[in-house]
């Protein structure tokens, strides 16, 4: 199994037409995942790669294609409708790549997606993937990931395909990696995917890529003490940000000591997390929880 998505995925891509839904809509139908329809108002009946149906809204779409998951590729300005029109339409799930949207569009859109029951990765995330061609929504690139049994959630795009080919070069390949973003607000939280994680028969052990900011890691944490079996491993990034500096995103601001890359690791460690000091040793951890949870 995988989690959020898999071999049943629908795709319907907001912005198709666009520069980088056109690119990425083509990536996730070579990977295999099942695109089944486009939305870009105004261009309602032409065709995406000559049998992808384009239409004018995403009711539409999902009506006529059963899609019940949304890749988002529009600008920020349009965002927060685009979000709030695939939910409206009864998409299950919205992965949101745009970056740069408004907190207090994200503060309206949260609320929204809850009262029509549909799950939001990201904003400003790579996506979501379940390896051997099941499903990839987003922008991940492929080459380096291969099915198995780890599963990879993080809030860094480039670190978790750094993480993701140092665990596939040491013979771990993965259940389903979730990038769910950097931004103050998101859809999915770590505490979110850890859980469904801990419920997936066919995940063996987690690795949770965090970094500076906020208090997400700690959180994670206390449900990890409180609430799984399954092994997990960690990494912070921006271990040595000054205070008061944003490092690329703009959740990972440290203001005060809950924010220290120090304060996340020391509350991993007081619930007997692993954390690795560079990405490179996140695959010896792997495989020494693995075999601490056989013997």
């Amino acid at each position: 199994m995988s989690i959020f998505v898999d071999e049943n995925t629908r795709v319907v891509v907001q912005g198709i037409t666009g520069r980088d839904g056109s690119f990425h809509a083509a990536q996730m139908l070579d990977y295999g995942t099942a695109v089944v329809s486009g939305v870009t108002p105004g261009k309602g009946g032409a065709l995406f790669r000559e049998s992808v149906p384009i239409f004018n809204t995403v009711k539409q779409a999902v009506e006529a294609t059963k899609a019940n998951t949304s890749a988002i590729y529009v600008r920020a300005s349009f965002a927060f409708d685009a979000i709030c029109e695939a939910a409206d339409a009864g998409v299950r799930l919205v992965v949101c790549i745009t970056e740069g949207i408004p907190v207090r569009d994200m503060a309206k859109a949260l609320p929204f997606l809850k009262s029509r029951g549909t799950r939001l990765i990201g904003p400003n995330c790579p996506g979501i993937i379940a390896p051997g061609k099941k499903a990839k929504v987003g922008i991940l690139p492929t080459g380096m990931f291969k099915p198995g049994s780890i599963g990879v959630v993080s809030r860094s795009g480039t670190l978790t395909y750094e993480v993701v080919f140092q665990l596939t070069r040491n013979g771990f390949g993965q259940s389903t990696c979730v990038g769910i973003g950097g931004d103050p607000l998101i859809g999915t939280n770590f505490i979110d995917a850890l859980d469904a994680f801990e419920k997936d028969p066919e995940t063996e052990a987690v690795v949770l890529i965090g970094e500076i900011g906020g208090t997400d890691e700690q959180e994670a944490a206390e449900f990890i003490v409180g609430h799984m079996r399954k092994p997990v491993v960690a990494f912070i990034a921006g271990q040595t940000a000054p205070e008061g500096k944003r490092m690329g995103h703009a959740g990972a601001i440290v203001s005060g000591a809950a924010g220290t890359a120090k304060e996340k690791i020391d509350a991993f460690a007081r619930v007997g997390v692993p954390v690795a000091p560079v990405p490179s040793d996140i695959s010896r951890l792997v495989r020494q929880v693995l075999a601490g949870r056989k013997a």
